[in-house]
């Protein structure tokens, strides 16, 4: 097939190709937008439908706390002059208790404050100390080092001066709570501006503890009745008529709609009984996704959110729905609820999966069916250019040979050679010889078409592989004299008993030595060896010749296929010698393996089973 067709016919399948996928690339994106549609119609619907119950349920739940309280309201009022009444003289109680202790109190902290006067004027400086201070530093007499009296003038003008003396403590330790709450004085005396001695004057309490306590329990039981007594003061409206659908009754009193309007926006949305009602209604319409609430107030501050993020642009990314709530209020709709879908795109791909994946596995057929189809062309082509590789290769073979008994058979047509005996038994004998040559090259190439159809006859025999390798090698021995090579002989194995065909296994390692020397670009250096490894022997051919690149190397089995030399055509052969010795190891179930590099050598390295064991398949 020629290039040009080649190129037309891909150009043709990728044409269709592309234009299918274009086709399913404009269902998919389509069906994608109608679903998109769909789900937002949904949503909003869903959105709708709860604002609107929210509404209704908080008319209906006042509308019963307005019934509850009427009912109880003409009880409450008898109650309530009962319990006033019994407030009243509770207060009154209370109050005389309290004036009495306050009396008591009084005259406690006149008789202190006579004290303290008394105190101060026999001792003008005596000093007031805290009893945590005086536990710590004073009672404890190693502790008194660290008191420190400073004297303070302060001037007042005049010619007037106050003298202040504060007590301080040098070194700071851990203070000792105070035993008792008794008032105590410190009295320093002077000599020489300095503290000699001190002494402790100990006075009641400021204030009388226990009196107090009851002063302030009674404060706060007063406190307590005149809570009580505001409650019960609270103002309630008439009854609400229930509306929304269950009745058709108007509203008695327009306060209680003005009432539930000035109510808080954040008291009156009930967030459980929102994101029950949002979960049932978007699952009545087969929306089964998560969502996040996010719900503001007539000024746009958050009053509830689920999704918490400091990036505004998170949740720009997001498909969002909004609907107001408590849009029938008298003035303007103080509330908007809004839902997040993260996933809303993914979400409707998997409402299309079932369409997805036939489309998807029928673009990959079609991708599939269009490579392999391209494999077989350009496997053709390759095979193509290969078998003709191969006839231009067997037709110079076989002109050699042809040539030259056409040569010999003219030169035997002259009378003066056929008279002539020894030449014409030398030309008998070059015609026989290229009969000979002629013949192997026809042999070969029927055996390789044997090979194909599995017509070849393989016996099973007891082959020894040390002594056919011995025999190859000797009878290559003066084709390697020629080519001035070089042969290093291992034969090391010590069981080589196998069952094969001798011929056949003789053909493959003589087209192994062959290749050997003819693909060696200075003298041939080869090495031959034979060893055991476990239940097999392995036979090896090594060489110093011009190597193979990897591709090359995974083409070598290949019928037909010949290591290129360039410009030289100094190898001879049709390119059937390793497909023949690949196809023979097989059946005589060996391996075969090959390391090669290039410009430094190959190694075939042939392996079969010893007599009696189990063949080795692994490759």
């Amino acid at each position: 097939m020629k290039k040009r067709s080649i190129t037309l016919i891909i150009g043709l399948m990728s044409v269709a190709l592309m234009g299918v996928m274009a086709m399913q690339y404009y269902f998919i994106r389509e069906s994608f937008k109608q679903k998109s549609q769909l789900f937002d119609e949904a949503v909003t619907a869903a959105l709708a439908s709860v604002a609107g119950k929210i509404e209704k349920q908080e008319i209906f739940e006042f509308a019963r706390e307005q019934d509850r309280i009427n009912q109880e309201k003409f009880k409450a009022d008898q109650a309530m002059r009962e319990r006033n009444e019994q407030l009243l003289a509770s207060q009154l109680t209370i109050q005389e208790k309290i004036k009495e202790l306050q009396r008591q109190q009084f005259d406690y902290q006149q008789r202190y404050r006579e004290e303290e006067e008394n105190l101060k004027a026999l001792v003008p400086n005596a000093i007031y100390v805290d009893n945590a201070f005086y536990e710590t530093y004073i009672r404890r007499k190693r502790y008194q080092a660290y008191i420190d009296f400073n004297v303070v003038n302060n001037y007042l003008g005049e010619g007037y001066i106050d003298t202040d003396i504060k007590l301080t403590a040098k070194r700071g330790v851990p203070l000792v709570p105070a035993k008792d709450d008794s008032t105590r004085f410190i009295i320093p005396y002077f000599r020489n501006n300095r503290v000699e001695a001190m002494q402790t004057a100990t006075l009641i309490p400021r204030v009388h503890r226990k009196i107090a306590d009851e002063l302030q329990e009674l404060e706060s039981q007063l406190v307590v009745l005149n809570a009580k007594k505001l409650q019960q003061a609270t103002t309630l409206f008439d009854t609400l008529a229930i509306i929304g659908g269950k009745s058709e009754h108007i509203l008695k009193d327009i306060e209680s709609s003005i009432l539930l309007a000035k109510k808080p926006f954040r008291e009156r949305l009930n967030i459980k009984y929102l994101k029950k009602e949002l979960d049932a209604e978007l699952n009545k319409r087969d929306i089964y996704v998560p969502f996040n609430i996010e719900v503001r107030d007539d000024q746009s501050y958050i009053i509830y959110e689920t999704l918490q993020s400091s990036n505004p642009k998170t949740k720009r990314q997001f498909a969002k729905y909004s609907t107001k709530l408590f849009e029938n209020d008298l003035n303007s709709s103080p509330g908007l609820l809004s839902i997040y879908f993260p996933n809303k795109s993914s979400v409707i791909r998997d409402t299309m999966s079932y369409m997805l994946l036939p489309m998807i596995a029928l673009l990959a057929l079609l991708i599939g069916a269009f490579a392999y189809t391209l494999s077989i062309i350009f496997r053709q082509k390759k095979i193509s250019e290969m078998k003709t590789d191969f006839m231009n290769n067997m037709t110079h073979e076989f002109k050699t040979p042809v040539a030259t008994i056409m040569i010999a058979s003219e030169s035997l047509r002259d009378p003066e050679i056929a008279a002539d005996g020894k030449r014409v038994n030398r030309l008998a004998n070059i015609i026989y010889d290229e009969n000979i040559r002629l013949g192997n090259h026809i042999e070969r190439v029927l055996n390789i078409a044997r090979l194909e159809k599995e017509n070849l006859k393989i016996e099973k025999v007891d082959v020894h592989i040390n002594a056919v390798v011995s025999g190859v090698l000797d009878s290559m021995n003066l084709q390697l004299q020629r080519a001035n090579g070089i042969l290093h002989v291992d034969i090391a194995a010590s069981n080589d008993l196998v069952i094969g065909d001798e011929l056949h296994l003789s053909n493959v390692f003589f087209n192994l030595v062959d290749n050997a020397i003819k693909y060696s670009k200075d003298a041939p250096e080869i090495t031959v060896k034979t060893y055991n490894a476990k239940h097999n022997i392995i036979v090896t051919i090594a060489d110093n010749g011009m190597g193979m690149t990897k591709d090359q190397k995974e083409k070598i089995f290949d019928q037909f296929y010949r290591i290129p030399t360039g410009n030289v055509h100094n190898v001879k052969g049709f390119g059937l010698g390793l497909s023949y010795v690949n196809d023979i190891v097989k059946r005589l179930n060996g391996k075969i393996q090959v390391k090669s590099e290039k410009d430094k050598g190959t190694i075939f390295e042939l392996t079969f089973p010893l007599k009696g064991a189990t063949p080795d398949r692994e490759v």
